[in-house]
This record gives structure tokens, sequence and C-alpha cells, in this order.
């Protein structure tokens, strides 16, 4: 065997021995990688959901709106009965019983619409902070990603522990995503 042989082997050998130990980086960058992945999924499904929910609390909040400008247009109409002179007193005092019939059965739609308009708010406001806790945990997942790509160059195992942190905290923030209430 000659002594570049040897030497070749020698390097090949080192390489190899390399190679073996950062498998575990190349490995935990790949998980990572996934978990990025269904990271940014559940980000985009959840924005979706922030912009369902707001387009359900729009429409109710304009239902609302409307019963209520039918509600004050009644009024009214209440009030200018009671205020001109009428001459079938009659027919106004069936106007007049109509009239408020409508408003008791419109102020209390009014109340259930708005308890619905208002709980559709709530759930938007909980959606869009569970989004914001999803586009958090991507945000460190893919630090943590980068931060330990940099250990296959550098050779240096510094970077892998501190993506893995970068990593922790994003895994914290998904699973505080499920956790909002």
């Amino acid at each position: 065997m000659e002594a570049n042989e040897s030497q070749e082997l020698q390097e090949h050998a080192e390489h190899g021995a390399h190679e073996s130990t950062l498998r575990p980086v190349a490995f935990t960058m790949s998980a990572l990688a996934v978990f990025v992945a269904v990271t940014t999924l559940l980000g985009h499904r959840t924005s979706t959901e922030v912009i369902l929910y707001q387009n359900q609390a729009t429409d109710t909040w304009n239902q609302y709106q409307a019963h209520k400008i039918r509600s004050y247009n009644t009024t009214l109409s209440q009030d200018l009965l009671t205020v001109t002179v009428v001459s079938d007193k009659a027919a106004a005092a069936k106007l007049a019983n109509d009239y408020a019939s409508h408003q008791k059965k419109w102020n209390d739609e009014l109340e259930e619409e708005q308890k619905q308009a208002e709980a559709l708010q709530t759930k938007v406001e909980l959606t869009e902070a569970r989004e914001d806790r999803f586009d958090l945990a991507e945000a460190l997942l893919e630090i943590g990603l980068v931060i330990t790509s940099v250990t296959l160059l550098t050779k240096s195992r510094m970077y892998w522990y501190l993506g893995l942190g970068f990593s922790a905290l994003g895994v914290a923030a998904v699973v505080s995503a499920f956790l909002l209430k």
C-alpha cells in the first residue's frame, strides 16, 4: 500500500466519522422541516377560520342593524299616529297594536342577534390569537431549522443546541395555540 492510499483511507475514515456525528443534526433538521410544514398548514387553516368567523360576525351585525332600523322606523310611525288627526280611530288603534306587537317581537330578536354577533366576535378574537401563536411558532421553528443547519457547515454542536432551543420555543408556541380557550 502506498503512502497516498494510506492517507486517503485515513481521510475517508475521518470524513465518515464526522458524518456519523452529524447524523443526529441531519435528523433534527428533517424533523424540524416537518414541524415547520405542519405549523404553516395549521396557521393557514386558522387564518381561513378567522376570515369565515369575521364574515359571519359581520353578517350578524348587519342583520342586527337592519332590524334596529326597522324598529326605529316603526317607533316613528307609532309616534306619528299619536300626534296626527285620524278619521278612523279603530283602524289607527289596530295599527298601533300591530306596531306594538312588532316592536316586542323585534326587541326580542334584536337582543338575540346582538348576543350571537358578540359571541361570533369573541370567536374571531380567539381565533386571531391562535393564528398569531401559529405564526410565532412557525418563525421560531424556521429560525431553529436555519441555526441547526449551520452546524453542518461549522461542525460545532453549539449551533445544534441553539437551534434546538429555538425549536423548543416554537413547539411551546404551537402547544399554547391549542390551549387557548
